[in-house]
């Protein structure tokens, strides 16, 4: 099964990553790779922590003249910040460990559960590893499954569509217009395709940042091209979109998610809901609206894949909230650490990459195969029993 793995703390050494499962004989672009850490670096409303770092990735092991060899893919990618706390965050006797020592806990944050559960007194040994810079590990992996979805034409999309109490529709994605869709989202500072949304969204982060608060929204991703099959309705574990749930409900700061439009469903009746089923000789069998966000029964339909999620504020806030001293028990206002105001942009390219991990391993799942070859043999078969049995011409 395909798999990752990270570790590293904020301002430890590095970043690393493990994936295992990833077949044989996949060309890897490291060029790409390093430029999906530099888009989840940026997004009006980023701290200055972005400004120090510039993310870049160094392949250890797994990969060989370009191509993957089926053994575990291990990478790092080292924190420039490092060198100015080597004595606080070394994994040596740390000459200077208690001059970052976090006793006032923040609201929202890790620091204080974190603390209890792992008896330390010192929180900054859970905010260290609680710190979304853990993303950037995430990021890395998730350019490795988007190329793996790519050689499919399977592509992964994100769209930030609220900001604050800004919000709009989303851009509507399929298949044809999916460049124009790219070039638009890529050229915004927040990430959103609509000009007029994308002034009301950075005036709504400039007033955050002059009032020292910060900022949550909501985001769209998904994917184009997902052939039907993914998934399954016969174990709740291997339901399609409830993995996808977990896997963005794993990022930092998001608390809600919903697969297509799940909210509205909820309040709506049947017959303006699901996605009613056409067959025309020279489509196939098709659907005139993707209300299901692509999953029905906790497998993909072949439809364009999607689903929003919402993140709050970020709990580091510059006019900082009311917390507890836990080494005087009096109470002081909780520590400030050097964070975004608003990372709603950064969030949806994490949101691809949990994306991309969740559909590359049912694709594997489904289409198995230790190399390339077999995994393209395996759906070359699938495709031919869809189109002759099922009429479906999609993929």
């Amino acid at each position: 099964m395909l798999k990752f793995y990270t570790a590293g703390e904020s301002h430890g050494r590095g970043l690393v990553g493990i994936i295992e499962g990833m077949p044989a004989g996949l060309k890897i672009n490291e060029e790409y790779i390093n430029k999906e850490l530099s888009r989840r670096q940026q997004g009006h409303g980023r701290g200055a922590r972005m400004k120090i770092e510039s993310d870049q990735l160094e392949i250890y092991s797994g990969v060989r003249n370009c191509i993957t060899l089926g053994s575990p893919i291990s990478f790092v990618i080292p924190n420039q910040d490092h060198k100015n706390w080597q004595d606080i965050m070394g994994s040596g006797v740390c000459e200077n460990i208690d001059d970052k020592a976090v006793k006032r806990p923040r609201p929202g944050h890790a620091d204080l559960p974190g603390a209890m559960k792992y008896n330390h007194s010192d929180m900054r040994n859970v905010l260290e590893r609680a710190s979304a810079r853990e993303t950037a590990a995430r990021v890395a992996a998730g350019a490795f499954f988007k190329q793996l979805l790519a050689a499919f034409n399977i592509y992964i999309y994100s769209e930030v569509i609220a900001i604050g109490a800004v919000n709009y529709p989303g851009y509507e994605i399929n298949p044809e217009n999916l460049s124009e869709f790219h070039n638009l989202v890529e050229a915004s500072a927040v990430r959103c395709c609509s000009k007029e949304m994308e002034v009301s969204m950075i005036e709504t982060i400039n007033q955050a940042i002059e009032a020292g608060e910060s900022l949550g929204g909501c985001f769209v991703t998904g994917a184009v091209g997902v052939p039907p099959g993914l998934g399954s309705h016969v174990s709740w574990d291997r339901k399609l979109d409830g993995r996808i749930a977990g896997m963005l409900m794993s990022i930092p700061a998001i608390k809600g998610v919903e697969v297509g439009d799940g909210v509205v469903s909820s309040t709506s009746l049947g017959s303006q809901v699901h996605d009613q089923i056409y067959y025309h000789q020279d489509r196939g069998i098709y659907r005139q609206s993707n209300r299901a966000g692509g999953i029905e029964g906790g497998i993909s339909n072949g439809e364009t894949l999607w689903a929003r999620a919402y993140m709050k504020p970020i709990p580091t806030l510059m006019k900082p909230l009311s917390s507890v001293n836990t080494e005087t028990w009096c109470a002081e206002k909780a520590v400030i650490e050097r964070s975004d105001v608003c990372a709603v942009p950064a969030a949806s390219i994490v949101g691809e990459a949990m994306m991309a991990y969740i559909l590359a391993g049912a694709f594997m799942e489904k289409f198995g195969g230790d190399s390339m070859r077999e995994t393209e043999q395996s759906l070359s078969s699938y495709r031919t029993y869809l189109e002759k049995v099922w009429k479906w011409e999609k993929i």
